[in-house]
C-alpha cells in the first residue's frame, strides 16, 4: 500500500471505517452492470422452444450464479484475505469477455456464454463482504454496501438503457459495452479494498474471530443450526426468488403501468429506498448486544414481508400510485433482503459466538435461493402464460407476503429455543 494513502487511512477509526464504506459502495455500484445491464433490454418478439428469450437468458444467468455460488462455499470461504482484490480483478476480467461472445454468437447459442460469464460473477458479494465482517462497524459497513446494490439494480439498468438509446448500440452488444464502461473503475475500487484495514483485537473479540472454513467446519456448522437454517433457507429462497423477478421485469412492469420511455424512472424509486435501508441497517451500529441485535433483525425481516402484501393491497385499493406502490414494495423487499442477506449471519456468528465466515453462510444460501428463482420463471412462462407480468407480480406479491411472514417466525422461535437451550448449559 502507499505509505502516504496507509497513513492517512489509519489515523483514526472513522477514516477506517469511512474508506471502508466508501471503497465498499463503489466496488459493488461498478460491479452491478456485470450483474444486471443485459435486464434493460427487452428482447420482444424472440422466442425459442415455446420460450421468450429474456426467460431464456435470465435463467442462464441464475443457473450460472447457482453453480457459482455451490462453487463459492468452498472458495469464497477457504479464500484468503490477501487474495481476495486479485480475485476479484480475474471474475470481473472472466466475465467481461463471456459477454463478449454472447455480443458475437447468434442466438439462442450465446446463452451459453451468459452462463459461462456468471460463473466468476457468483462469487464477487461473498468476496467483498469478506473485506468487511468480523468488526464492530460491519453494520454500518455492509449498510453502505447493501444501499449500493439497491441502487445498483437501477443504476444497471440505467447504463444498459443509455448505451441502447444514446451510443445505439443494439441489445446484444449492449452488456459487453456496458462492462467495459465499467472495467477501469471496478479495477481501481477492487484494488482499494485490498488497502483496507484488518479487524484488530478489539473487533475480534467483540464479533469473534473469522477464519477461513474447512469442510469439516462447515459441515458442523449446519449440523448444529440444521432446524433453523433449513426453515431461513426456504424462506431465503422465496425472498430472493421475488427479488429476482422484481429487478429483471422491472421494465415490464413499468411499461404496463405507463412509465416504458422513463430511463430515469428505475433509478429514481431506487434510490429512496437505498437511504432508508442504509439508515435502518446503520443504526444498528449501536446496538452492542450481539443476540438483541440479532432479535432487532429478525423483527425487521417480518416487518419487509408485511409491507409487501399491504404496499401491494393499498394499490389495488387505488390508495397508493403506481410510483408510490413499486417504492414502499421495494423498501419491503430489500428491507427483508437486506437483513437477512447478511447482518442475519454477521450477528448471529456474534451472538452463538461461532467461529465461522459470513460468505459461507450467505453463499449457502444463496446457492439454494437462485434455483428457485429459475422455478418461479418457468412457472409464469408455461403455466400462467395468460397472465401479463403486472398481475403475476401481484399475485406472487401476496404468496410470498404470507409464507415469508410465516416461515421467519418459525426461524425465531427455533433460534430463541436454541439459545435458551445454550443458556440453561451455562449455568449449570
Amino acid at each position: 500500500m502507499p505509505k502516504k494513502l496507509s497513513e492517512i487511512i489509519n489515523r483514526s477509526s472513522f477514516n477506517q471505517t469511512l474508506f471502508a464504506s466508501v471503497t465498499a459502495f463503489f466496488t459493488y455500484m461498478c460491479f452491478y452492470p456485470f450483474r444486471r445491464a443485459y435486464t434493460a433490454a427487452t428482447y420482444e418478439n424472440l422466442v425459442f422452444i415455446g420460450v421468450n428469450f429474456k426467460i431464456l437468458i435470465i435463467t442462464a444467468q441464475v443457473l450460472g450464479f447457482a453453480v457459482s455460488k455451490g462453487l463459492g462455499i468452498k472458495y469464497v470461504s477457504e479464500m484468503l484475505p490477501k487474495n481476495r482484490s486479485r480475485n476479484l480483478l480475474i471474475m470481473i476480467i472472466l466475465s467481461l469477455f463471456c459477454y463478449l461472445f454472447f455480443a458475437l454468437t447468434p442466438a439462442p447459442y450465446n446463452l451459453f456464454f451468459i452462463f459461462l460469464a456468471s460463473l466468476p460473477l457468483g462469487m464477487v458479494y461473498g468476496t467483498i463482504l469478506g473485506f468487511l465482517e468480523g468488526r464492530k462497524t460491519t453494520d454500518l459497513l455492509v449498510a453502505v454496501l447493501t444501499a449500493s446494490f439497491i441502487m445498483g439494480s437501477g443504476f444497471a439498468k440505467s447504463i444498459g438503457k443509455w448505451v441502447m438509446t444514446s451510443l445505439e448500440v443494439s441489445q446484444f452488444w449492449m452488456p459487453f459495452v456496458a462492462c467495459a464502461i465499467m472495467i477501469v473503475p471496478f479495477g481501481i475500487c477492487a484494488w482499494l479494498m485490498g488497502q483496507i484495514t484488518p479487524p484488530n483485537q478489539e473487533d475480534k473479540e467483540n464479533r469473534t474471530e473469522r477464519k477461513p472454513m474447512q469442510n469439516s467446519d462447515r459441515k458442523a456448522f449446519i449440523k448444529e443450526f440444521a432446524l433453523s437454517m433449513t426453515i431461513f433457507v426456504v424462506s431465503y429462497v422465496l425472498l430472493t426468488s421475488f427479488r429476482e423477478f422484481r429487478d429483471n421485469f422491472t421494465p415490464e412492469i413499468w411499461k404496463l403501468l405507463g412509465y416504458g420511455n422513463n430511463s430515469a424512472i428505475f433509478t429514481q424509486t431506487e434510490t429512496p429506498i437505498a437511504i432508508i435501508v442504509l439508515l435502518i441497517m446503520a443504526s444498528m451500529r449501536w446496538v452492542q448486544n450481539n443476540y438483541k441485535a440479532f432479535v432487532i433483525i429478525q423483527l425487521l425481516m417480518l416487518a419487509g414481508g408485511v409491507l409487501i402484501g399491504i404496499s401491494t393491497l393499498l394499490f389495488q385499493q387505488k390508495i397508493l400510485s403506481p410510483v408510490a406502490w413499486l417504492t414502499t414494495l421495494g423498501l419491503g423487499v430489500y428491507l427483508a433482503y437486506a437483513m437477512c442477506n447478511s447482518l442475519y449471519f454477521e450477528r448471529m456468528i456474534a451472538a452463538f459466538k461461532k467461529s465461522g465466515t459470513v460468505g459461507f453462510l450467505i453463499t449457502f444460501a444463496d446457492y439454494y435461493a437462485y434455483m428457485g428463482s429459475i422455478l418461479v420463471l418457468f412457472y409464469k412462462n408455461f403455466f400462467q402464460k395468460s397472465i401479463n407480468y403486472l398481475d403475476f407480480f401481484i399475485i406472487l406479491s401476496y404468496f410470498i407476503s404470507v409464507i415469508y411472514v410465516i416461515l421467519v417466525a418459525l426461524s425465531m422461535w427455533s433460534l430463541r429455543v436454541k439459545k435458551k437451550d445454550a443458556s440453561a448449559v451455562l449455568l449449570k
